[in-house]
């Protein structure tokens, strides 16, 4: 018999087919089974909905809190973007605006509302664009990141901006547009060119002040030359060799600051020619080696027999170099010897690796001196400049023009045991039997008669007096002008040969006035050889000259037996022309 009440689906399912459960007691253990059933399986059914419904109320709740979070997230995106520094932008493929931050509207004084959709071209017309030319193509499809410059203004005051933009594309990888920054730079922009001014100021201040100081220089030299080559007492040349040597340090050092500027502003360059090794060190040896017996002092170049003697490579640095070395171990040697060595390191593939040795045995430089003496303007000691003199920067400048040619500048050192400086550097072996240099040679020429005609452009008195008494020694023919427009007059009056061209003169300087000269319609008065005498030190001075059509430079103070040299190599042109 049926022992509990039936579930109501059991009795709708019994009702339906009609049976008759109470005669028939065999259906009572089977449908107490199926009671059974239905009752768990409604117990089963309601636990599943209590689950469902915690569940639903879970993630209502979570899906309460990512609408929070995301909208929480979206209003600090929205507020970093409107409130940092730049302009953030979007632009489909052609440049038009479809995203611009708050930034905009503060730099370009136009609501973003009336800007989207627009082109960027719009608002770039008539403004500076750095380094493009061509507006309408800062945007194209051959090029996958944008950087520009411009200058913007705004009620009145200009702003400078950086533009940076790159190409965004979708899934597939079709691009569909820009996204970028647009960053306030003015300050920086501002300061650069502040910066340029200030450099401009410092290379025209270089330049005068060397002028300035190398005019009366000029004048001191140039008379002490004059007088040691005319008869003098025998008392006298001691006090004339003291003012020549003042007068050769104090240019020195005048050099020294102008190559240090050049090489700190990154204008100096390698210069590579054939030249003889052997002709090189004689005019080295010339130049150091009286000094040396005045100091009773042993002076020795020794190179080595495997040397090549023609090489290719920057002679005037290597002079430099070495020059700056030997002047240090002349300086601070007192007894004993200065020798410079000379050793082949190796030939490789027509190049010859070279050490340069400089050896002295004079007051030594203490361990912890020797990283800071390549410094600008540093000496090893606070009294070494009270007492030897000098700038500090012969080894700084030494090192930088070896850093220029994959070279460095070591040295070896203890206090009282001497110095030795070394440096090597790579030069390519001449094919030529034979690389003559008569300058080399003749440090002192046989100043002889000279058959040339001169045009000097000069107007300061001093030099002239100067230029005076050498071409009176030298027999020289020529007249002195004053300023370009009496060049002219007296170019067209009579015929010169040569012009030594001031190149600061009033009414017309020296390029104006070789331009006017180089367009006269007389071809021979036209391409008359002119040589650029000048006490100016400007970095590109040399290179300014060619431009103008100069065919030499000579810098003040100059030489007496350059300048000579130079003018002889002229009057020897003329006369071959005449022997045809």
């Amino acid at each position: 018999m049926l022992n509990q009440e039936l579930h109501r689906l059991l009795k709708r399912q019994i009702k339906k087919t009609g049976l008759n459960i109470q005669d028939n007691p065999a259906f009572d253990e089977f449908l107490n089974l199926i009671n059974d059933a239905y009752k768990d399986f409604d117990k089963d059914f309601n636990h599943i909905e209590n689950i469902l419904e915690e569940s639903s109320k879970e993630l209502f709740v979570a899906n309460q809190k990512l609408i929070a979070e995301r909208d929480n997230t979206k209003t600090q995106l929205v507020n970093i973007v409107d409130n940092i520094g730049g302009v953030i932008f979007e632009t489909d493929l052609d440049g038009n605006f479809t995203f611009l931050n708050s930034a905009w509207e503060k730099y370009s004084g136009i609501p973003v509302e009336a800007c989207l959709g627009e082109n960027f071209m719009k608002f770039l017309k008539g403004e500076y664009i750095e380094g493009s030319a061509k507006l309408n193509n800062l945007f194209s499809l051959d090029k996958e990141e944008i950087s520009f410059i411009f200058k913007f203004s705004n009620a009145g005051k200009f702003f400078w901006f950086e533009v940076k933009s790159k190409r965004v594309r979708n899934k597939e990888g079709v691009p569909f547009g820009y996204t970028g920054t647009i960053m306030d730079i003015t300050y920086l922009k501002e300061t650069e060119i502040e910066l340029q001014k200030a450099s401009k100021a410092k290379d025209e201040f270089f330049s005068t002040m060397s002028h300035e100081i190398r005019t009366p220089l000029n004048a001191v030299t140039g008379l002490t030359n004059i007088m040691l080559m005319e008869q003098h007492l025998p008392e006298q040349l001691e006090n004339l060799n003291a003012l020549k040597y003042s007068g050769d340090h104090l240019l020195g050092l005048i050099n020294d600051l102008l190559d240090f500027d050049k090489i700190k502003s990154g204008k100096l360059k390698l210069v590579e020619k054939d030249f003889n090794l052997n002709y090189f060190f004689e005019n080295i040896e010339s130049h150091f080696k009286l000094s040396a017996e005045r100091k009773s002092l042993i002076f020795q170049i020794i190179k080595d027999a495997d040397v090549p003697n023609n090489i290719i490579g920057d002679q005037l640095k290597l002079s430099q170099i070495l020059k700056n070395l030997l002047s240090n171990a002349l300086k601070f040697t007192e007894k004993g010897s200065i020798r410079l060595h000379i050793v082949n390191k190796g030939i490789k593939r027509n190049k010859v690796k070279l050490e340069f040795i400089v050896t002295d045995t004079g007051i030594g430089i203490s361990e912890d001196k020797q990283k800071t003496i390549f410094e600008s303007f540093v000496q090893a000691d606070s009294q070494t400049s009270i007492k030897y003199g000098g700038t500090g920067l012969g080894l700084s400048i030494s090192k930088k023009l070896l850093n220029l040619q994959n070279s460095d500048l070591n040295v070896s050192s203890e206090i009282g045991e001497g110095a030795t400086f070394s440096f090597e550097i790579t030069y390519k072996i001449s094919n030529r039997l034979d690389v003559y240099n008569p300058n080399m040679i003749k440090s002192q020429p046989n100043y002889e008669p000279l058959k040339i005609s001169i045009l000097v452009a000069e107007d300061n008195k001093m030099n002239v007096l100067i230029l005076k008494r050498l071409f009176s020694k030298w027999k020289v023919d020529f007249q002195v002008a004053e300023n370009g427009e009496e060049v002219l007059k007296k170019l067209e009056q009579s015929h010169f040969d040569l012009i030594l061209m001031d190149l600061q003169m009033p009414i017309l300087d020296g390029y104006q006035t070789t331009t006017r000269i180089r367009n006269l319609q007389d071809y021979s008065k036209a391409s008359i050889p002119i040589i650029a005498l000048t006490a100016f030190a400007q970095t590109d001075i040399k290179a300014k000259t060619k431009r103008y059509k100069m065919d030499g430079f000579l810098g003040k103070p100059f030489n007496p037996e350059k300048l000579y040299l130079l003018i002889k190599s002229y009057s020897e042109i003329l006369i071959n022309k005449e022997a045809i």
